[in-house]
């Protein structure tokens, strides 16, 4: 799964995500989910989300 279903989204799954900062080089920081910031079902760029450790970044990949 890719992340970019809301549906496969879930707080508390283990998820990549490419933060704002690192949306360039493509760098992955891994988390977990604490919040869903994006509200549609779907977006081509992937999920935006909150994780635990309170980065923000778009879902890349799911981990779990």
């Amino acid at each position: 799964m890719d992340g970019r279903n809301r549906s496969d989204v879930k707080p508390g799954i283990k998820v990549a995500v490419i933060l704002k900062k690192d949306q360039r080089t493509g760098v992955k920081t891994e988390g977990v989910v604490k919040d869903l910031l994006t509200n549609s079902s779907f977006h081509p760029h992937g999920i935006k989300v909150r994780l635990e450790d309170g980065q923000v970044g778009r879902v890349s990949d799911i981990l779990e």
